[in-house]
């Protein structure tokens, strides 16, 4: 891919995917809400930093235009940004809305402004959404996270099933546990998928480097970690045994919490 944007990027598995694609030659433009970690992201890799609010609709239009002032085009849109809040049927409503705002409109936002500039053009143009395997599962901890990664999960289905012929690669990034802030706030907060995905825990690096070579094909699913593929299958086949082995994991986490 020659010219790619990355929304995340001040961080974690976005800055990841920015590096990677910059040592491959990639003109790369790192977008953040954080200003000051897009800029230093930017600097490392020789990028363009644009700050912008992924939740933000304007802010998505206006950063695309700048990816076609600048880069001409774009041929890699990764859209990465996310957000977990810890919490269950209680949590607030304006947590509710802001989780929603950012793990599935903001993949809203992108095509509805991308859309019209790739569909029918000269392609192909491909859609990296990160979604995260709690989009195929689902997470102890965090009702909203749980639910707006499924939401981000079929999203990313139907504009696959939508567009699929008219030149649009659409892939859904779904990685379990990674050594981001995000895990790390979890275990500082009690976050019971935290402690639990901690184990097993991949770096943001090595990430990257399963999603660069999954955009060599087309599949829709990359699994950074590959027993996600067996958890989704028994999910699917024996739904009540799985969701008994989820229970048994929170019961156990909640024991050894007391």
């Amino acid at each position: 891919m020659r010219r790619v944007v990355v929304t995340g990027a001040g961080g974690g598995i976005g800055a990841a995917l920015a590096r990677r694609f910059a040592a491959e030659g990639a003109e790369v433009i790192v977008s953040d809400l954080d200003a000051d970690a897009a800029a230093a992201v930017a600097s490392e890799i020789g990028g363009l930093a644009v700050p912008a609010d992924a939740a933000n609709e304007d802010d998505t239009r206006r950063l695309i235009e700048v990816a076609w002032a600048e880069l001409g085009g774009v041929d890699l849109f990764c859209s990465n940004a996310g957000v977990l809040t810890a919490g269950d049927e209680n949590t607030p409503d304006a947590a509710w809305t802001r989780d929603f705002s950012v793990n599935v409109l903001s993949h809203v936002y992108v095509s509805r402004h991308l859309l019209p500039r790739w569909l029918d053009q000269e392609g192909p143009h491909r859609l990296l959404i990160t979604v995260s395997a709690a989009g195929l599962l689902s997470i102890l901890g965090s009702a909203s996270y749980a639910v707006t990664k499924h939401g981000a999960l079929a999203y990313a289905e139907w504009l696959r099933a939508t567009y699929a012929h008219r030149g649009l690669i659409v892939q859904a990034l779904c990685p379990q546990g990674v050594r981001t802030d995000m895990l790390t706030r979890g275990n500082e907060g009690g976050s019971a998928a935290a402690a639990l995905l901690a184990e097993g825990a991949l770096e943001p690096a090595e990430v990257a480097e399963v999603a660069a070579k999954a955009l060599e094909g087309e599949s829709f699913l990359i699994l950074p970690h590959p027993e996600v593929a067996d958890y989704y299958k028994l999910r699917a086949t024996d739904t009540d045994r799985w969701l008994g082995g989820m229970n048994k994991l929170q019961r156990a986490y909640e024991g050894s919490a007391r």
